[in-house]
């Protein structure tokens, strides 16, 4: 209301007077800007600068909060340019015209500025400002209208559109703040406007006050309830409390016939006004009503008696400021405009639900909501409609629907002065504010009652003073009520209640008397003793500092004679050693004269006689040496022509050796005579292989010997068994008459020629078969060769078509792939790191307050002092009733270390919800081209199947003509066994006796005949077989050329299995015995035969199967080393085609490091081998002994054993189990048990034994049993409970033991597993796929613990850090010694380089570390994290980071030590670096990514060892050194320092050459690798095929609490 006229020292809203300040803004230039001075809207209240505020900067921040929210920079300028047009159109000025009509001058300066920017029509819009549509009910009417009604229209008009605008701002607000957490309570905070009386009051003043009324009756019912709860809750009796009732009230103005409704019903009047308003309001209300008056002086005005005070309100103006209608004609000329925003902003929108409402979560969780009622669908269009009463009516009726619905708290503000001065408080100003905002009717409400009351507790800390220590009882109640009778008299003036006291107004502030009383009788008492105290410390520090005085003065005295004594001594001793030292001077003198005079006369006469004797000497020694010369000449001309010519030619033989020592010394034999020792080495392992494969020899030919005689004594055996039935079955057939068995002979003759007949023609109808089945395989193979051409011609045009599609998607499919990976990890990277750091806030804050705690050793006791108004204010608490639950379900140091951290937490929380929202938007993206990358190979699919169908077609019509032939073998089969069944039945009355020579014929010609068919029947199985080779083959070609094989066609083949079928049939009807056997039969002489038969075969078939297997695996055996073959040939023609591009000085370096690298991995090999031997050594050994005993136990068990004995077994006792219960894999605790739980299964748990002795992981099964019975008694505080005390254990446990890798493997395993649990047992169907049914019914039911996981990973982040810090602190010191330092090719590095001193190494020799203790530490660490049951792909990202730490390390050391830096040392780390190769390719970890982690160092060597001479090594090298930056690169070529004479350093030039060439690559100029980066690590989900029920709890955990539901 305040938007287009203010009051006296008030502004408009703060952006119009912003937007002014910045008019001379180069992007503000357009709109037209003045001072605020210079508009209407801004300069009423004569004061347009608050004093220290710069309108300018506000301006500045503003546009930088829309950049936050998300507004970009043409919306915010589209905003700007609607808020300056408002300030332009409220300078229009309207002139009168006449008195019932207006106009506005043409070329409205105003008015056009206000056109240009909305984007309307200057004619348009001032018409419909000084006109308005009337409608009839048949005609439609122009009407002008008066400058008064003008000009509300066009503040109507500016008021409309800045509603829109704001509307516009709050939407686009809640979108960009909106969050993906579940809601469910929330905070809203309401700022109104108090009471107000002014001197004229209008229609905005009663608003406010009505408004007022509506909140005050809602706070006097929310007070009183407070105090009833508060006074049953405690048991106290108490009495209805009367409080004012302002209802009366609000019915004057909102009831029927109210004053509102009489304002809207004079509004709809055409001709309506303010005096009959008040008229309407005096007749109806001033004599039915005794809260409205009327004024003595006055007809236009009105009275009523609020409950703060009696308000006079004038009529004029009311019914123009509730109609504040916009003219619909005006808004259409808005609706029509150029300017997209302005559109925007009128569009017809539906109305959403209140900011307060929440959806219903999914899962059936339920959300706390708040939904005002909606509106209709046809009011939205006619909003500008409604009366501003009305309006305000409706939304004050949602307001206190809102407040009613939630739980409000109060915070009542006082204005000290009206001047806002500072320090300047205005008392009866005061007074006015607290009774209008009802503050001390509140207090009269609340002082009828108890409004002081204290906790037991408090009241026993606060008055322990005043009790004796005979008071003092353990029962703190009863001490309480003893106290208070004697203090207190009058029982009436407090209360007891169940938990608190009450007291009458006053009793405080006489307890608090009494015990300040006390106090300060005790304060005078402790005064009077330190100052007695501090007298006498006074008294004898003064004495002894008089004592102290006294000794010194006294010292100093004695100290003066003595140094007085000592310079008088000195004084005489100075003046005897001076006046010796003058007597001894002149004598010294004198004696140096005359010893001079006499020198100096004696060399004079010496030098004369020495010159005499000088001249003759040299005159002699002239003559000697001319003619010596003279000879001299002539001999040294003569030998240095003959030592010129033996110097030329030694020199050309000097030449010739060198060059062929060169060589040689490059050579592979000379390197060869430096690794003697390591060639011995080999042929001692080869010798020692030897020996090992001649004992195995030994031992094979000793247990074949054994083997030998154990069948040759079974075969004694058999025959002896054999002779022993021979004769029992003599001894019975004796016993037959010799009549019955010449009878069934003479019947088996007859019965041989009726089977001879039927056996010839089977032969003949079997021949015939025959031929048909070659002729019909013939065709079928020339079909088969047809269709073979057709399917290549086909597959080859097919493979090259799908191969370029293939490739091209690929390659984009690749590029696409590896952007989102690289988007994905920084993101990923930036929300670790911001992890760290809030960990490391996190230890920073318990270290501070770890020192708090010690440095305050004895806490002192305090006391929250609560005033006599603690009740009436205790409503006006600040914080939710949702804070306070999930604060109080922590400990006292988890609610304060989330006080302090809850800033940073809120931002963590948005930069991870931001993180979330870029890695939903990455992977919706992959998602996106994922697909159409599986549309593009249906296509290609759609056309190989059509390409594929004609030949399909035709392969199943032949199957269906193999398969009607099959039925046919077998029809005819079954028809022959029916003759013969009944041939068998014809002649049961004359048949032969068992065991006779006819009745064997006819089995043996029948065992034929099945033979016969058996071959036929698997000829027609080759056929199909070779059918089904060739489809496979086809199949796996084109598995070649596309990622998606045709299964359904291959299945429509394979699908029809009557062939194998009938095969199966036939197979088992021949190994099964004839239903007559047993009829023909009666000794069971053929039954045995036959058995004998079956068990012949099953051991034939089981041998069979054996040679197949044994066969197969030779053949992948083979297959694995053609394979090795391959590589090992590719990686050849590799080398050599690198030697043939390298000049010939490098070829021969490359072949010796080539043929050192090929010895040391023989050497390898051999090793390997030889522990192979040893291993099968012990293995045969230990067969050896097995055999040994089994032959001996057999010779001892057959010695006593007859055929005909039988001996009993003896009867062994059976266990019976107990049926086990159907458990549920539940656990059930209490809730005193929790910490007991937490301490024995996390604290006090150690990781060795759980490892060794259980299951990976079990700590995490249990502690998920234990939340699952939580969640299946829905209780929510013991889930949160359980879940925050493990969270919290695991982060102590590893603050604890932070620096043992084995306890950090541990619970990071643990941890995972414990959120798969979640995750798999959540009942996302994302996870429940994995599932097994009964798995599937053990999801949870009751709460969605999404949070939690989240929670969870974090936690796993922190640990894997850890982790990583912990394997870093213990690979550190090894890797410099172990990869750079050690030698692990012995001979190799030869001497220092030349020029460098001796370096000594940083860990003595004793301690010194080689690549075997690396990767015995590797092993170490990748056993404890398999014994923990890590998940392998977590293991790869470890392995990955420990390999990227001992590369960095390496090569940092390698750039900064010059020893380091030669051609041997290369070769060194390449052995090095395959070593760790060899060590991931053993444990099956090559494709983790570790290797190239590597690539850095193997280039660095490969640079030590490469010729960089030319430009051609120059362009090789930075091909090679891709991984390597420049400075790297530079930083190894000053560094190369020659081993020997033979190398030479790298020329400056040649360095050159390189920067030139790598001056052009985009790399970070770091020189060192960053040895603290950590690769950002991921959780894939890994679901458990564990059953939760068949868990067992060992008791070694001490936790029997537990109970298995």
């Amino acid at each position: 209301m305040c938007f287009t006229r203010q009051a006296d020292e008030e502004r408009n809203y703060h952006i119009f007077y912003q937007l002014c300040a910045s008019a001379h803004l180069p992007e503000f230039k357009a709109l037209k800007l003045r001072t605020a001075n210079d508009f209407h809207y801004t300069k009423q209240g004569r004061n347009p600068v608050i004093d220290g505020v710069d309108d300018a900067k506000e301006m500045s921040t503003t546009r930088n909060a829309f950049t936050l929210l998300g507004v970009n920079e043409s919306y915010q300028m589209g905003l700007f340019q609607i808020l300056a047009s408002i300030l332009h159109l409220g300078n229009v000025e309207v002139k009168d015209k006449d008195s019932d009509s207006s106009i506005i001058l043409p070329n409205n300066a105003h008015l056009s500025v206000f056109c240009e920017l909305m984007g309307v029509t200057y004619q348009d819009m001032s018409h419909w400002l000084c006109h308005k549509k009337l409608k009839t009910a048949t005609e439609t009417y122009i009407k002008p209208i008066p400058k008064l009604q003008a000009i509300n229209a066009r503040d109507a008009l500016a008021k409309h559109i800045y509603a829109k605008l704001f509307n516009w701002i709050v939407d686009h607000v809640n979108k960009a703040l909106h969050s993906t957490v579940k809601q469910h309570s929330f905070i809203g905070v309401l700022d109104i406007y108090g009471f107000e009386t002014f001197e004229i009051n209008s229609f905005e003043q009663f608003c406010i006050n009505y408004a007022n009324e509506k909140l005050q009756q809602q706070f006097n019912m929310h007070v009183f309830k407070l105090e009833q709860e508060e006074y049953m809750r405690e048991q106290i009796p108490w009495t209805l409390i009367d409080f004012y009732d302002n209802q009366p009230c609000i019915n004057l103005i909102e009831a029927k016939m109210g004053i509102l409704d009489l304002l809207d019903e004079e509004c709809k009047m055409p001709k309506g006004s303010d005096d009959s308003w008040a008229q309407k309001l005096y007749n109806t209300h001033l004599k039915t009503c005794a809260l409205f008056e009327k004024p003595r002086m006055s007809n236009k005005a009105f009275i009523i008696q609020h409950f703060a005070d009696k308000v006079e309100y004038q009529c004029d103006g009311f019914l123009e400021k509730n109609k504040d209608t916009v003219n619909e004609q005006q808004i259409n000329v808005l609706k029509a405009s150029k300017f997209d925003l302005l559109v925007e902003l009128f569009q017809d929108e539906e109305k959403a639900t209140s900011p307060t409402g929440a959806p219903l979560a999914p899962g059936g969780r339920t959300r706390l909501s708040v939904k005002p009622d909606k509106k209709k669908a046809g009011q939205a269009s006619k909003e500008h409609k409604k009366t501003v009463g009305l309006q305000f009516r409706n939304s004050l009726q949602l307001l206190m629907e809102t407040l009613n619905a939630t739980t409000p708290h109060y915070v009542r503000c006082i204005k000290p002065n009206d001047h806002k001065f500072a320090f300047t408080f205005d008392p009866k100003r005061a007074v006015q504010q607290l009774r209008a905002c009802g503050v001390l009717e509140t207090i009269r409400i609340s002082a009828t009652g108890f409004p002081s009351r204290w906790t037991y507790q408090e009241f026993f800390s606060r008055y322990r003073v005043l009790m004796k220590q005979k008071d003092v009882l353990t029962d703190k109640k009863m001490t309480c009520k003893n106290v208070l009778e004697k203090l207190v008299q009058d029982p009436d003036k407090y209360q007891f209640g169940k938990t608190k006291i009450f007291f009458r107004a006053g009793q405080v502030a006489y307890l608090e008397k009494l015990r300040a009383d006390k106090l300060r009788a005790a304060c005078i008492r402790i005064q009077k003793t330190i100052r007695c105290w501090l007298a006498r410390k006074k008294y004898l520090r003064m004495k002894h500092a008089a004592t102290t005085v006294q000794r010194y003065v006294r010292g100093h005295q004695a100290r003066c004679l003595a140094k007085f004594m000592r310079r008088t001594r000195a004084a005489i001793v100075i003046q005897k050693y001076q006046r010796m030292y003058v007597q001894k001077t002149c004598y010294r003198r004198k004696q140096a004269a005359a010893l001079a005079m006499q020198c100096i006369l004696r060399a004079y006469m010496a030098r004369q006689l020495y010159k005499a004797l000088l001249r003759e000497h040299k005159a002699v020694l002239i003559q000697k040496m001319v003619r010596g010369w003279l000879a001299r000449q002539w001999y040294k001309r003569s030998l240095e022509a003959i030592v010129y010519l033996q110097c030329c030619f030694r020199r050309m033989h000097a030449k010739r050796e060198l060059k062929k020592l060169k060589i040689e010394a490059r050579s592979v034999e000379h390197f060869k005579k430096l690794n003697i020792g390591m060639e011995n080495k080999i042929m001692q392992l080869q010798r020692r292989v030897d020996e090992q494969n001649k004992d195995n020899r030994n031992l094979s030919e000793r247990l074949n010997g054994l083997e030998i005689s154990h069948a040759t004594e079974s075969e004694r055996l058999r025959t002896e068994l054999t002779r022993l039935r021979g004769a029992e079955e003599e001894a019975k057939s004796n016993g037959n008459k010799v009549t019955t068995l010449l009878e069934e002979l003479e019947r088996l003759r007859k019965d041989l020629q009726i089977t001879q007949k039927e056996k010839k023609a089977i032969e003949d109808w079997a021949q015939t078969y025959q031929d048909e089945m070659e002729k019909m395989i013939s065709e079928l193979k020339e079909q088969n060769h047809l269709l073979k051409s057709e399917k290549h011609n086909l597959n080859r045009l097919i493979q090259e078509q799908s191969q370029q599609f293939t490739d091209k998607m690929q390659r984009a499919l690749k590029e696409e792939t590896q952007q989102l990976e690289s988007d994905l990890n920084e993101e990923r990277s930036r929300y670790q790191n911001l992890l760290t750091e809030h960990l490391r806030l996190e230890e920073k804050y318990d270290d501070l307050k770890e020192e708090i705690t010690l440095a305050v050793n004895v806490p002192k006791p305090g006391h929250r002092r609560t005033d006599s108004t603690h009740s009436s204010n205790e409503s006006e608490c600040t914080y939710s009733e949702f804070a306070e639950s999930e604060e109080g379900s922590r400990g006292g140091e988890d609610v304060s270390k989330g006080i302090l951290d809850m800033s940073l937490f809120l931002k963590l929380q948005k930069r991870v919800s931001e993180l979330e929202q870029d890695k939903q938007s990455l992977q919706h993206e992959l998602d996106r081209r994922e697909e159409q990358f599986q549309r593009a190979r249906a296509r290609d699919d759609e056309e190989h199947k059509k390409a594929r169908g004609a030949e399909l077609e035709y392969e199943s019509l032949k199957r269906q003509e193999l398969e009607s032939e099959n039925k046919k073998l077998k029809h005819n089969l079954n028809q022959m066994r029916q003759s013969l069944r009944g041939s068998g039945e014809a002649g049961s009355a004359r048949s032969a006796a068992p065991g006779s020579p006819a009745y064997t014929v006819l089995l043996d010609q029948l065992n034929a005949s099945n033979e016969e068919l058996d071959v036929r029947k698997e000829e027609v199985l080759i056929l199909r077989s070779q059918l089904v080779s060739q489809k496979e083959a086809m199949q796996h070609k084109e598995t070649m050329t596309e990622p998606l094989p045709y299964i359904e066609d291959v299945q429509k083949l394979t699908d029809a299995k009557e062939i194998s079928q009938a095969y199966v049939s036939l197979k088992e009807t021949n190994r099964s015995p004839f239903p007559d056997y047993h009829k023909l039969n009666e000794d069971g002489e053929l039954w045995l035969v036959y058995e004998g038969l079956k068990e012949t075969n099953r051991l034939l078939e089981s041998q069979l199967q054996a040679q197949r297997r044994s066969h197969e695996n030779e053949v992948e055996v083979l297959r694995g080393d053609l394979q090795s073959v391959k590589e090992e040939n590719n990686r050849q023609q590799q080398l050599l085609a690198q030697n043939l591009q390298l000049p010939p000085e490098a070829r021969i370096e490359a072949s010796l490091q080539h043929e050192i690298t090929r010895l040391t991995n023989e050497n390898l090999d051999l090793m390997e081998q030889l522990e192979k031997q040893d291993k099968t050594v012990r293995k045969l050994k230990k067969q050896l002994k097995v055999f040994a005993k089994k032959i001996n136990d057999l010779e001892g068990g057959q010695i006593d054993v007859s055929p005909g004995q039988t001996t009993d077994e003896p009867v062994h006792p059976v266990n019976i189990p107990r049926r086990e219960k159907d458990f549920q894999g539940m656990l059930e605790y209490k809730k005193e048990d929790e910490l007991k739980l937490v301490k024995n299964l996390i604290l006090e748990l150690k990781p060795r034994g759980v490892a060794v002795n259980l299951i990976p992981g079990l700590p995490a099964y249990i502690l998920f049993m234990c939340l699952r019975h939580s969640d299946y008694v829905n209780d929510d505080q013991k889930v949160r409970s359980l879940l925050t005390s493990t969270i919290n254990s695991i982060k102590k446990i590893l603050k604890k033991r932070g620096d043992d890798f084995e306890t950090v493997s541990f619970w990071l395993s643990n941890t995972c597993r414990f959120l798969h649990c979640l995750k798999q047992y959540s009942g996302d169907e994302q996870f429940m796929k994995h599932n097994t049914p009964k798995q599937n019914e053990h999801c949870l039911s009751n709460f969605d613990l999404a949070e939690y996981r989240q929670v969870l990973s974090d936690l796993a982040i922190q640990i894997y850090q850890q982790l990583i810090k912990s394997m870093e602190n213990i690979l550190q010191p090894m890797i410099v010694s172990g990869m750079l330092e050690h030698e692990t090719i012995q001979g190799v590095s030869g001497v220092k380089p030349t020029g460098l001193r001796k370096r000594t190494s940083s860990i003595a020799d004793e301690g010194t570390y080689t690549l075997d203790s690396i990767v015995r530490q590797l092993n170490t660490f990748h056993s404890i994290m398999c014994q923990h049951g890590t998940d392998p792909e977590l293991i790869k990202q470890v392995v990955k980071q420990q390999f990227y730490i001992i590369g960095a390390v390496t090569l940092n050391n390698l750039l900064l030590r010059k020893d380091m830096c030669s051609w041997s040392k290369g070769m060194q780390i390449r052995y090095n670096v395959s070593q760790l190769e060899e060590w991931l390719r053993d444990k099956n970890l090559m494709t983790c990514g570790a290797k190239e982690t590597l690539e850095p160092l193997i280039q660095a060597a490969q640079l030590l060892q490469v010729k960089k001479k030319t430009d051609e090594d120059a362009e090789a090298i930075c091909s090679m050194c891709n991984a390597l930056s420049t400075a790297q690169i530079v930083k190894v070529l000053n560094l190369y320092t020659p081993v020997n004479a033979f190398e030479e350093r790298v020329t400056v030039l040649f360095i050159r050459t390189i920067q030139t060439r790598l001056r052009d690559r985009k790399e970070s100029p770091q020189l060192l690798m960053d040895t603290k980066i950590i690769y950002p690590v991921t959780f894939p989900f890994n679901p458990s095929s564990l059953a939760l029920e068949t868990i067992q709890i060992p008791g070694s955990l001490n936790i029997g609490f537990l109970t298995r539901v």
